[in-house]
């Protein structure tokens, strides 16, 4: 296990990886590793400046999040919602053939450890609020306005 840690404008953020798969990215560095910048964090790192510019809409990156069957379920249908829009929780829940597993959705939701690039910040509850999210809400909202997905 390998991780870097930058400055970005969202803070310090810390990028874990494997020998070939990113694993985490965290504001804070909560995983053990070596701090070591391998060419894979690298190249994560320069795809998230170029999100957090605008340049990039969707991350091309070898992904691997762990956890249960039922929360890579909801983790990667995130990653089908695309750059500038929101879906509710119980919209997720849907997509994941799970529809009576709102809550459920939402707790595997918020255990994303990759996210900025695992795109949970684009759920939001059914009556159009931000909710929780990892990074907080404050960075849940910079990101879907940096998206357009709310006014600025």
């Amino acid at each position: 296990m390998y991780k870097w840690t930058y400055q970005t404008e969202l803070g310090a953020i810390t990028i874990g990886a494997n020998e070939t798969h990113i694993t985490y990215l965290k504001n804070f560095d909560e995983c053990f590793g070596i701090f070591q910048e391998i060419e894979l964090i690298k190249n994560a790192y320069l795809q998230l400046v170029d999100y957090l510019t605008g340049t990039l809409r969707e991350f091309d990156l070898p992904l691997d999040p762990g956890g249960t069957q039922f929360q890579r379920d909801v983790w990667f249908a995130s990653c089908e919602i695309p750059y500038g829009t929101t879906i509710t929780y119980t919209e997720l829940a849907l997509r994941v053939n799970r529809p009576s597993a709102i809550r459920a959705t939402g707790a595997a939701n918020g255990k994303n450890p990759i996210y900025i690039i695992i795109p949970c910040h684009r759920i939001i509850g059914a009556s159009g609020r931000l909710t929780g999210y990892g990074g907080g809400l404050e960075m849940k909202e910079k990101l879907l306005k940096l998206e357009g997905a709310i006014p600025r």
